[in-house]
């Protein structure tokens, strides 16, 4: 072992963020334990040459590496753990069908396991100004949600799920709030915010820079997707929940920004902006950055 990655039984890499996720749960525990007979399993029927797996800072839940198919398609094999907001990844994949997404080009939903796209020459939206990545991003939000409208949804879970289970999170780490008037502030919106509507669309809840390669096929494809129902404002929030020093030096300014790229209420999304900073369960709430953009943009 080194100082990026672990070694699995046989040999096989696995990166340490992964390692470190999947000891928080039992279950996750027993899903890594049997990761090297899935991957032996899987390369053996899909006819798959592998590569070393990628070990960026993004590969946290899921293991992922380059592949080789039978035919010399380039491929990415993609496995990812037990995993309440990417439950659903297979079936979005489905569900947009490369448009403007990766393509699946093969699946195993029993095993969570997903055969997709190489994204060529893969670099990432990061590469981009700050600027332009907005732009991107806006492009690609307009497009998913444009696919799911005047569609069946009903295999795909609702937002709502996973703000409550965001909210028994937080609930559980009231210890560590900084300023609970504000995490409760922030919860109360979530709830408010995240009842179903009749416009709600189909939303991919991760897209940010890390999160769109460059490709051939189209000049930026969306990757990773978390598909969840619910109102298309909150899938504006990921990409600034990413740019925290811009949205810190200019709250309103940038929320402002972002509503009238991806065509959206400025008010609705300052709202949801305010309960991620807040109320965030993954929030490092000991950053005085988080802290000052839930203020400035409280209701």
């Amino acid at each position: 072992m080194n100082d990026i990655r672990g070694l699995a039984s046989g040999g096989m890499i696995l990166p340490k963020q992964l390692i470190a996720n999947c000891g928080r749960s039992s279950e996750r525990q027993a899903w890594l334990d049997t990761l090297p007979a899935m991957l032996e399993d899987l390369t053996r029927r899909w006819s798959l040459r592998l590569g070393p797996p990628f070990e960026h800072s993004n590969v946290t839940c899921s293991w992922v590496a380059p592949v080789v198919c039978a035919d010399g398609t380039p491929a990415v094999l993609k496995l990812g753990m037990p995993h309440m907001e990417g439950a659903s990844e297979i079936d979005g994949l489905r569900f947009w069908n490369g448009t403007p997404t990766a393509q699946l080009l093969d699946a195993d939903d029993a095993l969570g396991a997903m055969l997709l796209e190489r994204c060529q020459p893969g670099d990432s939206l990061h590469s981009e100004p700050e600027h332009t990545r907005d732009v991107v991003i806006a492009t690609l939000l307009k497009r998913l949600w444009k696919r799911s409208e005047g569609t069946d949804l009903k295999p795909f879970r609702h937002l709502s799920e996973m703000l409550d289970f965001w909210r028994e999170e937080t609930l559980a780490q009231a210890l560590q709030w900084p300023d609970a008037g504000l995490v409760h502030e922030g919860l109360r919106l979530w709830k408010v915010l995240g009842e179903p509507t009749p416009t709600d669309v189909l939303l991919a809840t991760d897209l940010h820079a890390g999160n769109v390669l460059r490709s051939e096929r189209e000049p930026w494809l969306a990757i990773d997707p978390k598909p969840f129902i619910g109102d298309p404002t909150y899938d504006v929030v990921q990409h600034l929940h990413v740019c925290e020093e811009r949205l810190h030096a200019d709250p309103i300014g940038m929320v402002k920004r972002l509503a009238d790229l991806c065509e959206v209420d400025a008010e609705r999304l300052q709202f949801w902006t305010f309960a991620r900073a807040a109320a965030d369960p993954r929030a490092n709430w000991s950053n005085p950055l988080w802290i000052d953009i839930a203020r400035d943009l409280a209701p």
